[in-house]
């Protein structure tokens, strides 16, 4: 379970760190809370203890698999056989699943297919809740902040781009 001081990932709502424990009482009941401090939007959120692995909260990954997955961000190319409500779908099913993984493919597919036709409104703000996702876990396993997360995940995907420049 977790402790006071740990890092998390909290499904949509990005990176924090469990700040404290709180026993309340809610409608004549006592339950004990975590108190979650959300690196976006400086948001403070309690949650009750047995709720957070119903709710997919996790630890942030290690170090080498945020490599990994900043590594294979331009592996594998995006489904254009769905139209955009199919792939908002799907994409928020991925994003809510909590998976590291999976917030990074929304990301890869969103951006390539950027690339290539401007993005409708849904997707744009999928791409860049995703991106501010991704951007609040590197801030935690990197020890680094918001803006040179934000430089890590830029470099991952533009890379190829980068390579290719003279």
């Amino acid at each position: 379970m977790f402790q006071v001081g740990d890092k998390i990932f909290y499904p949509m709502h990005g990176a924090g760190i469990v700040e404290a424990m709180e026993e309340k009482e809610f409608l004549g009941e006592k339950h004990l809370y975590f108190v979650l401090n959300m690196m976006l939007k400086e948001l403070n959120i309690m949650v009750p203890v047995e709720k957070m692995s119903a709710l997919g909260i996790r630890q942030i990954v290690e170090a080498d698999v945020l490599e990994h997955v900043l590594a294979v961000l331009d592996e594998g190319e995006p489904d254009l056989s769905i139209n955009a409500a199919q792939r908002y779908r799907a994409n928020t099913e991925k994003m809510k699943s909590g998976s590291i993984y999976e917030g990074a493919q929304v990301i890869r597919d969103l951006f390539l297919i950027s690339k290539g036709k401007v993005l409708g409104t849904g997707d744009k703000i999928m791409l860049d809740q995703a991106q501010q996702l991704l951007v609040s876990e590197i801030e935690l396993v990197k020890d680094v902040d918001s803006q040179a997360a934000s430089e890590l995940l830029k470099h991952a995907l533009y890379k190829e781009e980068a390579q290719v420049a003279p």
